[in-house]
């Protein structure tokens, strides 16, 4: 049998046993996988949430529905308003009546006047005189009454307004976007102040005007005048405090947030009405007020003419009965509509209060949605921060788990730059068949693109 001579280019020994060493290194890294505790290491994780977005979480959930006890308490007060206006009406009506049966008093008075007149002599003609005063205090009483009939339309216009703003109040009034004091009209002071001075000025001419009528009169400076200056001042600081309160009343329900600009308008508007009803039924009482003078003067009048005629004494008497009479009916229908008008403004204040509760409850929620957005944004930048912590360790867990692989491939990759250039050649004679070595190199693919250039 013949022998068989193979050359088979082989690298260095040195690259050889290196090779080797290489290939023992890839086995054992295959043979080793990365624990589950290692995998968990450089798995990718979420941080989880901050206290403050949970505390941000628990206010929302603590916020929602938190203003429905101002809701109710404003509902609530609005029924009393709508209840305080209702009997305000009452009083009104009622008022209006008593006025009317004194007008019909006035005039039955007036009628004897007038028999008196035709019975005296020298004392007809102060008779007369009075005539015209109880004519006037007729007049103004019965205006009086009708006036006070004409505010019936405004407070029940008020009503109709109330129930229409009471139909927007509920759950879905909104939470705003800003404090009261933001939406102020920076005029208010000034309008306030202008209408006052108006007002002040009006009522300094009208009592002038009773001066000037007691001046005529010859009564001025005494008892009676000053009754009537008092009882008019004291509804002239009642009226213009009436005034001062509509609108410090208007100028807050304007500031209320755009979301309630319904619920506003119809609630400006009662006040509107109210206050024209007010206005209407201090009309009346100042015209009540000026008949009651009138008739004064015509009692003064008539007691000159008892004085000097007792033929018509006994008519007289009559007479000066039923206007007392009168003037008692006139007086109690002006306390009626007096305490008519205190009702309807604290049904005003019962109005104001419910408005007061709805601004307390959206200003609530808009301090709470603050806090929960502050939270929130804060916590966010805390998990932020936790996030790349978490990412920072996994990326140390990867590069401590993957730098022996690395390092082993660093010393692949000279391995490979060693056996391309250095490599040195030897023979020897054998049997045909595949040595070792090249087994070895047929198992791992990595060896073998490094002694490709040998083979």
């Amino acid at each position: 049998m013949a022998e068989t001579i193979t050359n088979i280019n082989r690298p260095a020994p040195y690259i050889e046993a290196l090779g080797e060493d290489y290939a023992a290194g890839l086995k054992n890294i295959v043979n080793d996988p990365f624990t589950s505790q290692e995998l968990a290491g450089i798995a990718p994780q979420v941080a989880g949430q901050t206290n403050l977005q949970k505390q941000a979480t628990q206010l929302t959930g603590q916020g929602i529905g938190s203003y429905q006890p101002f809701v109710d308490q404003a509902k609530a007060a609005g029924t009393t308003a709508g209840q305080g206006l209702g009997l305000a009406q009452t009083g009104l009506g009622i008022a209006g009546q008593e006025l009317t049966g004194a007008g019909g008093t006035l005039g039955t008075a007036g009628t004897q006047l007038t028999g008196a007149q035709s019975a005296l002599g020298a004392a007809g003609q102060t008779i007369a005189g009075a005539s015209p005063f109880t004519t006037a205090a007729a007049t103004g009483l019965g205006q009086a009454g009708t006036t006070l009939g004409g505010t019936q339309g405004f407070i029940g216009a008020a009503q109709s307004g109330l129930g229409a703003a009471g139909a927007l109040t509920g759950t879905g009034a909104g939470t705003g976007t800003g404090s009261i004091s933001s939406y102020m009209s920076p005029y208010q002071s000034q309008v306030i102040d202008t209408s006052l001075a108006e007002f002040d000025r009006q009522a300094a001419q009208r009592q002038q005007a009773i001066s000037d009528q007691a001046v005529a009169l010859g009564g001025f400076g005494g008892g009676r005048e000053g009754v009537m200056q008092a009882e008019y001042q004291t509804n002239s600081d009642r009226n213009r405090a009436a005034l001062q309160a509509q609108l410090q009343a208007q100028g807050f329900s304007q500031a209320q947030a755009a979301r309630q600009a319904d619920l506003q308008n119809q609630a400006m508007l009662s006040q509107g009405q109210l206050g024209l009803g007010q206005a209407t039924s201090g009309l009346a009482s100042q015209q009540a007020q000026l008949g009651l003078s009138q008739l004064g003067l015509g009692q003064q009048q008539l007691g000159i003419g008892q004085a000097q005629a007792g033929i018509a004494g006994q008519q007289a008497g009559m007479a000066g009965q039923r206007a007392a009479l009168a003037q008692s009916q006139a007086g109690l229908a002006g306390q009626r509509g007096s305490m008519a008008g205190q009702q309807a403004a604290l049904a005003q204040g019962q109005l104001g209060l419910g408005q007061f509760q709805t601004g307390l409850g959206q200003a609530q929620q808009a301090f709470q949605g603050a806090d929960i957005a502050r939270a929130g944004q804060q916590g966010a930048v805390d998990q932020s921060y936790a996030q790349m912590i978490k990412d920072a360790q996994r990326e140390a867990n990867r590069m401590t788990l993957y730098e022996p692989m690395e390092r082993f491939g660093f010393y692949g990759t000279g391995l490979g730059n060693l056996s391309g250039s250095i490599g040195g050649q030897y023979q020897f004679s054998n049997q045909p068949g595949q040595s070792p070595l090249q087994t070895a190199l047929g198992l791992g693919s990595t060896l073998s693109g490094i002694y490709k250039n040998f083979q």
